[in-house]
């Protein structure tokens, strides 16, 4: 897609499976508007999003472009029939939901999209972990498990989107009669590993299991045999692990063991892997998605990335804003 549009805001969209963050922008980065709205059926979640964008550019101006983060899988091949849906997601009523289409129609602007995670590593390329990188990975464990690859500067995408979360991987020692929570692969790392998932395992939801739980063992193996992969396979500079499962921060320790034991002293320039900095937590802050969304749309109109943008003038004005708004869900 380009965009010659040379005037107008810029809007972004954070797309979760338990609620939509939702801004609009100046070209500077300053946030002018943003809105929490909490994830329920299709046409009520989005209505009420399109409702936040129509009032906010009566208040404000308009919109140059609007860029959407989604949770997916989504189709992402322009030349696809169902370019900008989601497919086949386990998010009761969301798979064939067309994200681009319905925007492109209720706001009369173009519209780029992208996976969540590739949103995510876009903010902290931009104001986190991933500064001054050109090839890391940004991995979330939450509701899901889903891997952000920025490649030269750009995330990355193929035919379509990577599905990192579902590869398969041996079972952790001591994991092996638990039949995994993935509806269409059963066992894959996704069904083994995220949050409902472990939840499934142990009857509790992870915050509730003490960090000396052999389950955070058992995860961490998992994580590591990801970022294995992602190390033989892609390389990067270094990987970024967020989402609500790597909220306990002993767990980055019991990573770095195992992934030091899988990669096994392999190869000089992956032997002297320094890994507590090579896994990282993520630092540029619950917003990363959507401040990635408009650091996108930033991209769509004026073809470079935004790198005068500030941490302080994303980040703060977001909190602040969704915390003063996040009341205001729409029915």
């Amino acid at each position: 897609m380009t965009i010659t549009t040379q005037t107008g805001l810029l809007g972004g969209i954070e797309a979760g499976g338990t609620k939509f963050i939702c801004g609009i922008a100046d070209r500077d980065g300053v946030i002018l508007d943003t809105i929490r709205i909490a994830t329920e059926a299709p046409t009520q979640t989005l209505a009420a999003v399109a409702s936040f964008f129509q009032a906010a550019v009566e208040r404000h101006g308009p919109l140059a472009v609007l860029s959407i983060g989604s949770f997916g899988p989504l189709s992402l091949r322009p030349a696809a029939p169902d370019y900008g849906s989601i497919t086949s997601t386990p998010k009761p009523g969301w798979s064939g939901v067309d994200l681009v289409g319905y925007f492109r129609n209720a706001l009369g602007v173009p519209v780029a999209i992208d996976t969540d995670v590739n949103c995510s590593a876009v903010g902290e390329r931009l104001f986190g972990s991933g500064r001054g990188l050109d090839s890391f990975c940004y991995v979330t464990i939450g509701t899901g498990i889903g891997v952000g690859m920025i490649v030269n500067g750009a995330p990355y995408g193929g035919a379509n989107h990577p599905e990192a979360g579902h590869i398969r991987l041996p079972r952790a020692p001591g994991d092996e009669a638990f039949a995994g929570h993935c509806p269409f692969h059963g066992d894959c790392l996704e069904g083994l590993a995220c949050g409902p998932a472990m939840m499934a395992r142990w009857g509790v939801r992870p915050p509730e299991l003490p960090d000396d739980h052999p389950a955070w063992a058992i995860e961490a193996d998992y994580i590591a045999g990801l970022c294995t992969n992602l190390t033989y396979i892609m390389r990067p500079d270094r990987i970024i692990l967020g989402g609500g499962v790597m909220q306990r921060p002993h767990i980055y320790g019991l990573i770095r063991r195992a992934l030091s034991e899988k990669l096994a002293g392999y190869d000089s320039s992956i032997r002297d892997l320094d890994l507590n900095d090579y896994i990282a937590q993520p630092t540029a802050g619950a917003s990363a998605g959507l401040c990635g969304a408009l650091a996108i749309a930033h991209h769509e109109v004026v073809r470079q990335w935004p790198a005068h943008w500030r941490l302080g003038i994303l980040q703060e004005d977001a909190d602040d804003m969704s915390v003063a708004q996040q009341e205001t869900v729409h029915d």
